[in-house]
């Protein structure tokens, strides 16, 4: 399954904020005793998607 996403504005900037510990957990670094962090920070980078842009999937079989 391949997903094809189409953002015109793709070198436009967004802004999200995170605390250090998001951004230590999505550079690779893991807390053990507390995976929240990085879901937290997924999410906070998912929401900004959806709210700045448009993104149409296509499955292609």
């Amino acid at each position: 399954m391949s997903m094809v996403v189409r953002i015109p504005q793709g070198d436009d900037t967004v802004k999200v904020e995170l605390t250090l510990k998001e951004v230590m957990a999505l550079s690779g670094i893991k807390f053990h005793n507390n995976h929240t962090v990085e879901v937290s920070a997924k999410k906070k980078l998912q929401h900004a998607l959806e709210d700045h842009y448009e993104i149409e999937e296509q499955h292609l079989n």
